[in-house]
């Protein structure tokens, strides 16, 4: 009979022990499960106000590295720039869904409106060398996303 009760009490132990423990690592998955990033949320929170303070008033970042839209700084005017970017990812996508359709993809560098780079320029935005220098840009983004069907 006190076999049978060390028994029970041992048994109600590791019981015990079991439904502690499932219940410690459901708590644990569900706070997991709420903030998946917490020891990161502090230094999310310092690169985000980073951000923040490399941006000038105009909300653009400051004039050093990339801009917002990945684009380097070449200078010259916004309207120069814009058209630049416009003409060349355009230029860059038709090649690249060209290349695509016709499973041939040889890259960008020797296509003549790549080369040139001047298609939609016109002498009143401003330089010329500048104007290049975003086309290409922009070219090299619109031929991978047309070569990749976007």
């Amino acid at each position: 009979m006190k076999t049978n009760q060390w028994e029970s009490r041992i048994g109600g132990a590791v019981l015990a022990f079991a439904l502690l423990f499932t219940t410690a690592i459901v708590l644990s998955a569900t706070a997991q499960a709420q903030y998946p990033q917490y020891p990161n949320d502090r230094n999310d929170r310092n690169a985000q106000g980073r951000r923040d303070r490399e941006r000038n008033d105009n909300g653009r970042q400051a004039r050093r590295g990339r801009n917002w839209d990945g684009y380097g700084n070449y200078g010259g005017s916004p309207q120069l720039r814009q058209t630049a970017l416009n003409a060349g990812y355009n230029e860059g996508m038709k090649q690249g869904h060209k290349d695509r359709n016709k499973r041939y993809g040889n890259g960008f560098q020797g296509q003549s409106a790549y080369q040139k780079a001047t298609k939609d320029y016109n002498s009143r935005l401003g330089d010329r060398e500048v104007y290049q220098h975003y086309f290409r840009a922009a070219y090299e983004n619109g031929y991978s996303d047309g070569l990749n069907g976007y």
